[in-house]
């Protein structure tokens, strides 16, 4: 079981709002929070191997367009071997996402 390598909120602080306001976009897709006080990694694949697009900060919601099985997290949601597609190529651990499920929310991705 790996674990998805993120930021503990005690361990530094972010001005987030001016972020998550710029990535949070118009669209009508439902949005889903991150878990609080994580600052999620995103990668270019459903794993740990994959490379880092982008760090989310505190407090984000990403919309989840589809999902893929892959590598198995663990994390504040449990342990899954989910991967929510946020963005075309961009993919988070559904163990960081609340989704209110611990199965497919989404359409499987191609």
């Amino acid at each position: 079981m790996a674990m998805e390598e993120h930021t503990d909120i005690t361990t530094g602080t972010t001005d987030a709002a001016e972020h998550v306001a710029a990535l949070a976009g118009t669209d009508d897709v439902t949005r889903y929070p991150i878990a609080p006080g994580y600052r999620v990694n995103v990668r270019t694949g459903p794993g740990t191997q994959y490379g880092i697009v982008r760090t989310l900060p505190y407090g984000m919601k990403v919309p989840v367009y589809c999902q893929k099985p892959g590598e198995r997290v663990t994390g504040p949601y449990g342990t899954s071997n989910l991967w929510d597609n946020i963005a075309n190529g961009q993919f988070v651990s559904d163990a960081y996402v609340h989704t209110g499920s611990d199965g497919y929310i989404a359409p499987r991705c191609d």
